[in-house]
């Protein structure tokens, strides 16, 4: 009973200092108008979108969902967060310069600017249903059977397991939302910087535990037992039997992650909201670093299970709770609780921040153009509380839905992500191409996908994985735009070049770009390579270690990235160059 009090208490000293501090920060963007409110100010700094990026990607069921296919399988699961960092590059060199240029709050609002009204309005209808119907119920269901799992709460206070599924909801999405409504994008950059950090501390003493328990007390003797038993679970390169194919990384994983981290509202408002172009710069490559480790906080600990507790679980998803209950101390189950629930309100926050920014943006400012600030901000939230409430009642009735409800979520998402980026792509690249083409691609791909991939499960029946059907979709969607924009151009050029040039600057942020950007993505994706090479049967995946391939490719590939960083730094310093 004690430990238990122990544990609330602590739970609820974080809970409520992070509101504190939230309130105290977000304070003085009150008297900023729409703009404080939904892009607050357009001044946050490069750590608050950071963290508010990783916040808005990681949740509890990531922790729980990834760990149990590491336990199951091995790391190729690690594809999807480790990659993500190429997609960060491609946002932080290509698109945020383009999309701060514009100055635009939404990415419909460039889509309009590129095609048609019709397709900006598409598009955030997309955005807003997807969001409500699908990303925050699951993100708040499975948020909360995650914690349930872990925690087992509904034990600890007396209560059935679906009772404390709607209470443990509904108290997750109301402190989610009240964070979205009342403080708007400010609040919910200062509460996820806050709770990432919350996260980060208590996800890495995790694998840290576990390794300790599994060396009968010493880290070293853990790490060395990891290494040396069973080598094949540390790979990351999965064969075509592997829940991620290697190959699905050069197909539709490339387009899914340039969605996701380069398009999807939801991720990108926090750069459109930066400072300037090189603090977005500098939030968004910060992202890129912590993306690659995730795979240590997410995956390690359950390669670290299946050594600690064997193959004896039913479910791989339990894997992650049996490893916090058999090495996390009783003093820590707060700060853990805690870092839980930051995470699954601070995602959920975030996309309720979003939702009501597409809908007073896209949709209320589009009928009344002489709105004032008052009036949008009075809009976003009334919309903002009430697509909350409709995803909070949504969120528990997923418990009586059938078994695998996280992967068909997953391709549920598929109806709006693949067709998006290849229209956003097209209208940079391809300038001739029409609105109506883009219209098309956007209404044929959700047919095409309804028919194909969610009714015929043309992906199971050709044997092929759904991440490659995914990127055939790219090319077919790409191809038809390219075809169009031959046979029937439109009169005007609107692309690349034409459309950045043309835009002005008056109402954008300062565009001068971060002066280590260059440097900063080569070396994110050195770490990259670096983390594939040691997690593969060049590195520590094999019986006999390391070969000596890994140990040149790896001399080789930090030697180039050392000469390249002499280059830009005398290329960035002008005297040096005149002294030389």
């Amino acid at each position: 009973m004690n430990e238990t009090l122990f544990a609330l208490a602590t739970f609820l000293i974080f809970t409520l200092g992070v509101a504190y501090v939230s309130s105290r920060l977000t304070a003085k963007a009150q008297d900023q108008g729409a703009a404080g409110y939904f892009m607050a100010g357009r001044g946050l700094t490069g750590w608050f979108i950071c963290g508010s990026m990783l916040l808005t990607n990681l949740s509890a069921e990531q922790l729980v969902g990834l760990n149990g296919q590491a336990y199951a399988d091995n790391l190729s699961s690690m594809a999807w967060e480790s990659t993500a960092a190429l997609a960060t590059i491609m946002l932080a060199m290509f698109f945020l310069p383009r999309y701060m240029k514009g100055g635009f709050t939404t990415l419909p609002e460039y889509l309009e600017t590129r095609y048609d009204v019709t397709t900006r309005r598409i598009v955030s209808a997309m955005f807003i249903v997807g969001y409500t119907l699908v990303v925050n119920p699951v993100a708040l269901y499975l948020g909360a059977i995650s914690l349930d799992e872990v925690f087992n709460i509904h034990s600890m206070v007396g209560v059935g397991h679906e009772a404390m599924i709607w209470i443990l909801v509904w108290l997750m999405g109301g402190v989610g939302a009240a964070y979205a409504v009342f403080g708007g994008l400010r609040a919910v950059a200062i509460s996820d910087s806050i709770n990432g950090v919350v996260l980060l501390i208590a996800s890495l003493s995790v694998p840290i535990l576990g390794l300790i328990a599994l060396g009968d007390g010493s880290l070293s003797a853990g790490i060395q037992d990891l290494v040396n038993s069973q080598p094949e679970k540390l790979n990351a390169i999965g064969d075509e039997n592997s829940r991620v194919p290697f190959g699905t990384l050069f197909t539709g994983m490339i387009f899914a992650n340039m969605f996701y981290w380069c398009t999807n509202q939801a991720t990108i408002q926090r750069t459109l909201a930066a400072k300037n172009l090189a603090e977005g710069q500098k939030g968004v490559l910060f992202t890129g670093f912590i993306k690659i480790l995730v795979p240590l906080v997410m995956l390690l600990p359950g390669v670290i299970a299946f050594h600690l507790i064997g193959d004896s679980l039913e479910k791989p998803d339990l894997a992650y709770p049996a490893l916090i209950k058999l090495v996390m101390p009783w003093w820590l189950l707060g700060f853990f609780v805690a870092a839980f629930f930051g995470t699954v309100i601070s995602h959920f926050n975030s996309i309720v921040n979003s939702t009501a920014t597409l809908f007073a943006m896209d949709w209320h400012r589009a009928f009344r153009p002489a709105a004032s600030d008052a009036e949008l901000i009075r809009v976003g939230k009334i919309v903002g509380t009430s697509l909350a409430v409709l995803s909070m009642i949504i969120a528990p009735l997923m418990m009586y839905a059938p078994d695998g409800i996280y992967l068909m979520i997953r391709r549920v998402t598929g109806f709006y992500n693949i067709p998006i980026i290849a229209i956003v792509l097209a209208g940079f690249f391809l300038p001739r191409v029409p609105g109506w083409a883009a219209r098309w691609v956007l209404i044929s791909h959700v047919i095409i996908y309804a028919t194909f991939v969610i009714g015929l499960d043309i992906d199971k029946h050709l044997g092929i994985n759904f991440v490659h059907i995914m990127g055939m979709l790219f090319v077919l969607h790409f191809s038809f735009l390219l075809i169009v924009g031959w046979l029937c151009p439109r009169a005007e050029r609107t692309g690349i070049i034409d459309f950045s040039s043309k835009l002005g600057t008056e109402n954008a942020p300062h565009l001068q770009p971060w002066r280590h950007a260059r440097f900063t993505c080569a070396l994110l994706l050195t770490l990259l390579f670096t983390m594939y090479l040691t997690f593969s049967p060049l590195g520590f995946a094999s019986v006999s270690g390391p070969s000596i391939w890994y140990l040149s490719l790896l001399a080789a590939l930090w030697s180039i990235l050392v000469l390249y960083g002499v280059y830009e730094y005398r290329r960035s310093d002008p005297q040096l160059v005149t002294t030389i």
